[in-house]
């Protein structure tokens, strides 16, 4: 198995590079790689500039905008975005429910639905995880019952990403609640301004207003909204996490971050010299690349797996789903720690360490905050702990 790029690869790789250094704005580039909170400005912004670029859903159908790339292609795309600390696309509008309205949509949905998702005119926020069903997805209970040309929904959604900001949620609904969990669920296009919605935030240790509670109160939908078949949504359900966790490793933000952990460290005094003097730091910082380099090296055998033309879910990736949210936790833990303490959640607090032997770097207070935020990794997109059950039935057989 060659890992090594083609020279087509590699030109690629420089033209792809050479874009998001020039053409995504340097100050919205700079919020990303300090970890701090993007307005929905931002995220527009950076999105419009990658749709308009063509690079917004590369991976979509050709005819609603995609690019006829390679899965090489693909990824390297994927690895210089983290690198150069771009924003992505909106996640929920490009990796989750395009795809899922590209392939299973009626041709009424995919034309009125998917160009604006593409350009981020609609907003779309996930409605998935209830109270009670988490990583046991099957187990939700928001309801959605046929009235006429109508289905009526009621119940809750949670942890709902940025719904403050959405024009519609993708939910997944019970319709069926005599057949097993997984065979009574279906999928249904929400729009956030219906009667009987109800957006609450939930603030997080960080103080940030991220996640929500999404309530439905006799909620009508018109059944045009259903997507595919009435109890068929678990498996659509299953092919948009299949989207979610493509990337999920993210071992370029993770190398990006280790770059900057050397040249802060650099900058950073200790002692009689600065903390790259360190030799337990310099370390410290050497076991992550021996780290990364390693889940590199498996990143690539998928990749190249997947150009052999295997259809099959590769277990691998559960494998690069846990070390990669690992490492994406431990490089912003190295980052918090390189704060010292300056890394406090509140950036006017870094005023009152009087016995601090500098003024706090105006990136610091903003290193505890993202170390924080960072420990949901581990658990979005199908927590590690299921992941090693995978691995356990895949590898071992158990």
């Amino acid at each position: 198995m060659d890992l090594r790029f083609t020279a087509e690869e590699l030109a690629f790789r420089d033209s792809v590079r050479a874009f998001f250094e020039t053409a995504i704005p340097a100050d919205i580039r700079r919020l990303v790689s300090e970890g701090r909170h993007l307005t929905k400005q931002d995220i527009v912004t950076a999105h419009r500039i990658l749709n308009a670029r063509g690079w917004a859903v590369p991976h979509w159908p050709a005819e609603w905008g995609g690019q006829d790339w390679s899965v090489v292609q693909r990824y390297i795309f994927q690895e210089e975005m983290q690198r150069a600390a771009v924003p992505p696309p909106l996640p929920f509008n490009t990796q989750m429910v395009g795809p899922v309205i590209a392939r299973f949509g009626s041709a009424a949905q995919k034309r009125r639905f998917l160009p604006p998702t593409a350009n981020i005119d609609i907003w779309w926020c996930q409605g998935f995880s209830e109270p009670g069903a988490g990583s046991d997805l099957a187990s939700l209970k928001t309801r959605a019952e046929r009235d006429g040309d109508h289905y009526v929904v009621n119940g809750q959604k949670t942890w709902t990403t940025l719904a403050q900001y959405a024009d519609w949620i993708f939910c997944l609904v019970r319709t069926d609640r005599t057949a097993k969990k997984q065979q009574g669920i279906s999928f249904l296009l929400i729009d956030m301004t219906s009667p009987g919605i109800t957006v609450r935030p939930i603030i997080t240790i960080d103080d940030a207003h991220e996640v929500n509670e999404v309530f439905f109160d006799n909620v009508r939908v018109p059944a045009e909204h259903l997507v595919g078949v009435e109890n068929k949504g678990w498996d659509y359900a299953k092919f948009l996490l299949g989207n979610e966790r493509t990337g999920i490793a993210r071992v370029g933000l993770s190398k990006e971050r280790v770059a900057r952990a050397k040249q802060l460290a650099r900058e950073t005094p200790s002692g009689q010299g600065t903390l790259w003097d360190d030799a337990a730091f310099r370390m410290r910082v050497a076991r992550l690349e021996v780290q990364l380099k390693a889940l590199e090296i498996t990143q690539l055998r998928v990749v190249a797996g997947s150009t052999q033309g295997s259809d099959k879910p590769d277990p691998n990736s559960s494998i690069l789903k846990i070390r990669g949210s690992e490492l994406q936790q431990a490089t912003a833990e190295l980052l918090k720690d390189i704060a010292g303490p300056y890394a406090l959640p509140l950036p006017d607090a870094a005023d009152d360490l009087s016995n601090a032997p500098a003024v706090a770097p105006d990136w610091a207070p903003y290193a505890a905050p993202a170390y924080f935020n960072n420990r949901k990794v581990s658990i979005y997109g199908g927590s590690n702990e299921i992941q090693r059950n995978i691995i356990a039935k895949a590898f071992l057989g158990l």
